[in-house]
């Protein structure tokens, strides 16, 4: 994992940035305008931001006197090509799984019974 990557996960484990990023898809925001809905301090939200800036997903830009923070949308492309990767060889996996059980037994037939979970150990089912 590159340290971008493991910055952006860590970044978007807390449910507040998580939702900063969210409200971001729909354009930038200054500082103030984020912080409207939370019931927290405005330096609460500052120091969230940080932690996004730092992991490359958001930039603070300047428009005179407004300092707006605009989403980097190509940092999220890097966490989504990465979870896609793994689901991808995952899905592979399941596939290849079905194959061997459809080979085994095409009408589903030949497989073994399941076991009677509702039986105690001990007892015949």
């Amino acid at each position: 994992m590159t340290d971008q990557l493991g910055r952006v996960f860590a970044a978007l484990a807390d449910p507040v940035r998580r939702d900063l990023v969210e409200r971001l898809t729909d354009g930038d925001a200054t500082v103030g305008e984020l912080a409207a809905p939370y019931d927290i301090s405005l330096q609460a939200v500052s120091k969230h931001l940080k932690v996004l800036e730092a992991s490359g997903l958001v930039t603070r830009g300047r428009d005179a006197q407004r300092r707006p923070v605009r989403l980097e949308a190509e940092v999220l492309d890097l966490a989504t090509k990465w979870l896609e990767r793994y689901r991808q060889r995952a899905e592979g996996r399941y596939q290849l799984l079905d194959a061997v059980l459809d080979e085994l037994a095409p009408d589903g037939s030949d497989l073994p019974s399941s076991p009677d979970r509702s039986a105690r150990p001990g007892e015949a089912s």
